[in-house]
């Protein structure tokens, strides 16, 4: 098998019109802004505020670097990753989240994340009665994640919960407003790692995850959706909000996609709406280099509509 990863210094090698990825993940650096190249995953460059899909960093080559020792020390969650945001330019957006579950499923399998799995330090389960608080007012649903003991990490109760309220946002014409926010110092800090690795059949993770998936609902919704950003928004707690019509996000906010590191990829839906807002090639970048992701950098790439 050739490498995983593949960079090609675009100032020194002219690219030969839309490069192939294939198996590996592609990325081109230039230290000077040009004519993006098609086919390549993650194009980094030292320009300033460059415009889409070119991503700006003051060292390109060393950011290239570190892509580099996360595919290697995660090569099949990298390469799915990328493999799916490929193949979402030609699908629809419910079939997006069909293709990123099966990927994901797989990859709970592999040695990656079994090795994540190994190592981590899993937390005690600390469930909420209520898990997403509802008020209503006229034409305005408000759903609050209430976990704030643990970061509003979003485990299988709250998106159970959170599915439910959703459903009201589809079914219920009269509803012109659905408000999504997070209690306590951080909207939601990811996956709920009590839960990670508890499923002994992918397969039927699969199916669950498709069947009761706030990202489907919130596809069908969207236009009515704000969702309201603090703190951390890790994993679930941007690929879920980035649905939204809209994004308002406080100053606070910090937002990051850590999932390769564990051997996996985004699986709230992430790679369906994320590359929607800041296109495939950024998303690529903050997945494979897990990255923190501040709130007016999100604003500028188009990840968060508003500061508040």
């Amino acid at each position: 098998m050739q490498p995983p990863f593949l960079l090609v210094d675009l100032d020194r090698t002219a690219p030969r019109g839309e490069e192939e990825g294939g198996d590996r993940v592609l990325v081109g650096v230039s230290a000077e802004l040009r004519e993006p190249p098609r086919g390549f995953d993650v194009l980094l460059t030292g320009a300033a505020d460059p415009p889409r899909p070119w991503l700006g960093r003051a060292d390109p080559y060393a950011a290239a670097r570190r892509l580099e020792d996360v595919v290697t020390a995660q090569p099949a969650a990298s390469v799915a990753l990328v493999q799916v945001l490929r193949m979402g330019a030609r699908l629809t957006g419910p079939e997006r989240l069909v293709v990123e579950s099966l990927a994901y499923s797989t990859l709970q399998s592999g040695a990656g994340f079994r090795a994540w799995l190994a190592s981590a330090r899993r937390p005690a389960p600390r469930p909420a009665a209520e898990p997403v608080r509802l008020t209503r007012d006229g034409a305005r649903l408000t759903a609050t994640l209430d976990r704030p003991w643990v970061r509003n990490a979003f485990d299988a109760a709250t998106r159970d919960a959170l599915c439910e309220a959703l459903h009201v946002a589809v079914a219920d014409p009269s509803l012109a407003e659905f408000h999504l926010r997070g209690d306590g110092p951080d909207f939601c800090s990811g996956g709920d790692l009590a839960e990670f690795g508890t499923s002994r059949d992918p397969a039927q993770a699969h199916l669950v995850r498709v069947h009761r998936s706030p990202a489907a609902l919130l596809q069908r919704c969207a236009p009515k959706v704000t969702a309201h950003l603090h703190g951390a928004c890790v994993g679930a707690g941007i690929e879920l909000a980035a649905f939204a019509g809209r994004v308002a996000a406080a100053p606070d906010t910090v937002i990051r996609l850590p999932e390769v590191g564990m051997g996996l990829i985004p699986g709230a839906g992430g790679t369906a709406s994320l590359p929607v807002r800041i296109g495939r090639e950024r998303t690529a970048y903050l997945a494979l280099s897990g990255e923190e992701l501040k709130a007016e950098e999100a604003h500028a790439w188009g990840l968060v509509d508003e500061i508040t």
